[in-house]
């Protein structure tokens, strides 16, 4: 059973950082992609960064320049480095597996994942 565990998350100022992490088990492999998702209150869940299982990232123009996707394999682990935070980054995030596409990031669309970590809050205040 495929499961992704995330942790990570809380409560920063505008302009810190912060690291989320996702932690996958029960994969046969490393060949899938992870992408991180938000949901600010109100608002559709939106895409915000994906890696392939080569380490390529694809992010969103919100992420662009100030958040950095990695993967440990060794660890099953990805990684979402959000620098230079902002209130509008407010939301709760998660993280969602795609296996079926030997690696490659197949977009944004929720429909594309089959696994999804359980979401962790992220505050941007002062």
């Amino acid at each position: 059973q495929v499961q992704l565990v995330q942790s990570g998350g809380g409560l920063v100022q505008p302009g810190g950082s912060l690291r989320l992490s996702c932690t996958a088990s029960g994969f046969i492999s490393d060949y899938y992609a992870v992408t991180w998702f938000r949901q600010a209150p109100g608002k559709t869940r939106e895409g915000v960064s994906c890696i392939t299982a080569d380490g390529i990232s694809y992010d969103a123009d919100s992420a662009k320049g100030r958040f950095v996707t990695s993967r440990d394999d060794a660890k099953h682990t990805v990684f979402l480095q959000m620098n230079r935070l902002k209130p509008d980054d407010t939301a709760v995030y998660y993280c969602a597996a795609n296996a079926e596409l030997s690696g490659y990031c197949p977009g944004f669309g929720l429909d594309d994942y089959q696994y999804w970590g359980q979401g962790t809050q992220v505050t941007v205040s002062s």
